[in-house]
């Protein structure tokens, strides 16, 4: 979306109502000119100017709980774009139809505002010290959860600004304003208490004035009567070119003695904010954290990072059976046995894990050499989003230990929670993709992709399991091939693996596209009723699947990318990642 819109040719960016208005009347006098702009008071929102009989009029554009656009008290609409096209055709509200775009001038190119090129530094900072994480951990935290990071960085990014001074008391303020120049406009913003309430505190002629800034039910900020904003920062970055109710505008931020955040915070603790479900106070770099606890991102497990991230864990292929603790109950079974939840105690600390433990029948030597092939791919893995092998253990079974992943399998999941929304489950197939792009950029062939074998560690963070049937494969030969039919999962087949025993990456493309239709249509089984024979017909006819009910139809356009029948032209991982992360971005912002 974001990109969409900055391509617009009559968006602004981040230009003031004032500057909007200027370029309209530059424009000409028609009526129904318009041109877009970024929301400086709603994160994610559009304001629209519109000009009629010779005055400007301005509609904000709020980007809604679920994902859809509206001019206030209006329409939903799935993109900015569709709120305008609508308007072309009914006024419903407004002063007059959308008639004519004001392009922006020659060679001008969107303003950003002053936040954005600050944003990047933040994240990468927060994500560092918050989680530990650094090298490839990090730029996939920062990948995967860019959105929750950009709104949570977004809302807190007060914490570092010099003008935020913390916890200190009216009279403790004033001192700040009238020590060293005594500039008109010089201001601060302190804070009140712990339930969301600040203060603006403004030097105008020699005396402080203090202007109240409370937090409405939603979670907006406005001083009394006021604007509102969904951050501090818009909030001061507003008031620095208009008073708008302040005797004057803001001009020089007072910075704070010595760097100090006002001490603040000291120590971790939760508080409630009204609106809000939860604050989270970070010690370590001094923030506040706007989180819903149900959405806690990937980092916050403990299967996030590899279990052996610790130097003093050394990595062994090897588990002993003493330090592994089976608990009752199994996770699921299978044609080798069964899955079980464990303990595993590792030098430092102890890790739940899943235990697959061989059984004992006809079929043992082959069953173990499968198992032991499973093994070795896991063995050469780590990535956040595939589940890690922690090692074998030979006790009274043969056993492979692994990370758990408790809320189990993919499909099982979307069929017992059918509110998940279509941003979630989003999520969960980019975390998927960025999984299967470390495969393909390290030569392995998964062979086995299909939503039975992703598991989810949370409604928000899914990893890729069974690694049965995957080959290392050679780099000169990009592909491998199979000897001759096994027990295979045809219906998530691309046609040269039926055809010609061939797998390859561009092959786990084609199954991830029928993962992709698994997950949007909540776990039901693909090409349902039919048998194998009728399903590789029904491709070399070059039909396909029908979209899910309700699927995005950006999601369904990839979907048959994914499927497209000759290999050289079906795009790899390195494409399809980025098309659904820019997807994901867009909904979420």
């Amino acid at each position: 979306m974001a990109d969409a819109v900055n391509a617009l040719p009559f968006f602004y960016g981040n230009i003031t109502r004032e500057e909007a208005e200027e370029y309209l009347r530059q424009a000409g006098t028609s009526n129904g000119l318009y041109l877009l702009r970024q929301s400086r008071n709603y994160l994610g929102g559009f304001a629209l100017s519109v000009l009629h009989s010779g005055r400007c009029y301005h509609y904000t554009i709020e980007r809604q709980p679920n994902d859809t656009y509206a001019i206030v008290g209006g329409k939903s609409h799935r993109s900015p774009v569709d709120v305008i096209d609508y308007h072309a055709q009914e006024m419903d509200g407004l002063v007059c139809l959308l008639k004519k775009p004001c392009n922006r001038p020659k060679n001008m190119q969107p303003k950003v505002g002053p936040f954005e090129d600050l944003k990047e530094k933040l994240i990468r900072e927060y994500v560092k010290q918050t989680w530990n994480l650094q090298g490839a951990a990090l730029e996939q935290a920062i990948i995967s959860q860019r959105p929750q990071l950009e709104k949570l960085i977004s809302t807190t990014a007060h914490e570092k600004m010099p003008w935020f001074h913390g916890s200190i008391t009216r009279e403790g303020c004033e001192p700040r304003l009238q020590n060293g120049s005594r500039t008109n406009g010089k201001f601060l913003i302190r804070q009140r208490d712990l339930n969301g309430s600040y203060a603006l505190c403004l030097l105008h002629e020699g005396q402080v004035m203090h202007y109240r800034i409370d937090r409405d039910g939603s979670g907006k900020l406005s001083i009394p009567d006021g604007k509102k904003f969904d951050t501090l920062w818009q909030l001061v970055e507003h008031y620095s070119y208009k008073p708008d109710g302040l005797l004057r505008v803001l001009t020089v931020p007072c910075p704070r003695p010595d760097g100090d955040a006002g001490g603040i915070i000291n120590k971790l603790r939760t508080v409630p904010i009204p609106g809000l479900k939860k604050v989270l106070m970070c010690q370590s770099l001094k923030c506040v954290m706007v989180i819903s606890p149900s959405e806690a991102m990937p980092m916050d497990t403990e299967v996030y990072e590899s279990p052996y991230a610790d130097p003093d864990e050394l990595r062994s292929s090897t588990v002993d059976r003493s330090q592994l603790f089976l608990e009752d109950g199994e996770l699921g079974s299978g044609n080798f046995g069964t899955v079980m939840k464990g303990i595993y105690k590792m030098r430092k600390t102890e890790k739940p894990v899943a235990v697959k433990i061989l059984k004992n029948d006809d079929n043992l030597q082959s069953i173990t050499d499968e198992m032991l092939r499973e093994a070795n791919v896991m063995q050469q893995l780590d990535n956040p989003y595939i589940v890690r092998m922690i090692g074998i253990c030979e006790a009274e079974s043969l056993m492979l230990v692994m990370e758990l992943a408790e809320l189990g399998p993919l499909h099982k999941f979307l069929q017992k929670h059918k509110q998940t929304t279509v941003k979630n489950i989003t999520e969960l197939v980019h975390q998927v993709s960025m999984g299967m792009k470390y495969l393909e950029e390290h030569n392995f062939v998964h062979r086995d992709l299909a939503a039975r074998n992703v598991l989810l560690v949370t409604q928000h963070y899914a990893k890729i399991s069974d690694f049965g049937l995957s080959k290392a494969v050679a780099e000169e030969q990009n592909y491998y091939k199979a000897k001759g039919h096994g027990k295979w999962p045809v219906k998530w087949y691309a046609p040269e693996c039926i055809n010609y025993f061939k797998f390859s990456s561009k092959s786990d493309v084609w199954s991830f596209g029928v993962l992709m239709w698994e997950a949007f249509s909540y776990g039901q089984k693909p090409y349902k009723g039919m048998k194998g024979n009728d399903v590789m017909q029904m491709i070399e006819s070059g039909s396909r699947m029908d979209a899910p009910l309700n699927c995005p139809p950006e999601m369904y356009d990839l979907m048959n990318t994914c499927w497209t029948y000759k290999l050289d032209e079906r795009p790899g991982f390195s494409v399809v990642e980025p098309r659904l992360r820019e997807y994901y971005y867009d909904i979420s912002q």
